[in-house]
């Protein structure tokens, strides 16, 4: 802007002749100065801004920024807190979509697509989903096995490992159906993998009274909520971060599972995380 550049020089160099070379008029430079030097209305708002962006590591974009200012009383459009973002060079991490495959030919027997892309629950325990998504860490290799309830996208359980094996995912399930009360018997949604028509996952389910269903063949949109998860978590604490070793990432794996079911918004839970739906929920 001229009138910065001028203020600028003014010290070193005549005002009339600065406001010359730039064609500036003597009263434009002055009221713009004075603009320019007056406190800025909106200090108290981009430092709440800035606040509730670090606290989220970076990873909120102006939709979930906008919950967490209302929640602390600000009176403010969505349209204002993304402007104010960008003036600010505040940009959460963008996704990228790089898809584990775990499908590895006919082994043992598909189940029918039960859920059937209906991601509702109107109660805990009643559906869940599982993948196995696969993470870089130089030439090595780490894998991560979550189950997430659809009643208020809670990871309740999961697994880290250096491979995508059966003891990977089977663990996973074990440490979810421990958490069920007596009569809960809840639908479990996973894609076609090899680690789910195993012998051993089908066991676990029939003991525990599950019922599972699988995708389609090649249709990632029938499980599109652990799709969904595993575009965040990736987006949020993985690209474009630099980890020394797998047991790095195991420890933010950790770290970042337990923020986004205790801490972390969702404009799909009312602005609360999972944990706090689900208490409120159980509360009512």
């Amino acid at each position: 802007m001229k009138v910065q550049a001028l203020i600028a020089l003014k010290a070193d160099l005549p005002l009339p002749i600065l406001l010359q070379i730039a064609g500036v008029a003597r009263s434009t430079f002055f009221y713009h100065q004075a603009r320019l030097q007056a406190p800025d209305p909106q200090e108290a708002l981009k430092a709440a801004i800035t606040d509730i962006f670090t606290a989220s590591h970076a990873r909120y974009g102006h939709r979930r920024v906008h919950i967490e200012l209302l929640d602390t009383g600000w009176t403010i459009a969505k349209k204002t807190v993304l402007k104010l973002m960008r003036s600010l060079g505040l940009a959460c991490k963008v996704r990228r979509k790089k898809r584990y495959n775990s499908y590895q030919g006919e082994q043992g027997t598909a189940a029918p697509n039960l859920l059937n892309r209906k991601f509702d629950a109107t109660a805990p325990n009643q559906k869940w989903v599982t993948d196995v998504t696969e993470f870089s860490v130089g030439d090595r290799k780490l894998y991560l096995s979550p189950v997430m309830d659809l009643f208020d996208r809670q990871i309740i359980s999961h697994t880290v490992g250096t491979s995508p094996n059966v003891e990977l995912t089977n663990t996973s399930l074990r440490e979810a159906l421990s958490t069920l009360e007596p009569g809960q018997q809840p639908l479990v949604h996973s894609d076609q993998g090899f680690q789910y028509r195993h012998a051993s996952w089908r066991t676990l389910l029939q003991e525990a009274g599950a019922v599972q269903s699988m995708s389609r063949k090649g249709n990632c949109y029938d499980n599109a909520v652990m799709e969904n998860f595993f575009g965040h978590l990736k987006a949020e604490m993985f690209h474009n971060v630099r980890y020394i070793n797998t047991d790095a990432l195991t420890a933010q794996l950790n770290e970042y599972i337990n923020w986004y079911n205790t801490k972390r918004i969702s404009t799909k839970l009312e602005g609360l995380s999972p944990v706090q739906y689900r208490t409120q929920a159980l509360a009512a």
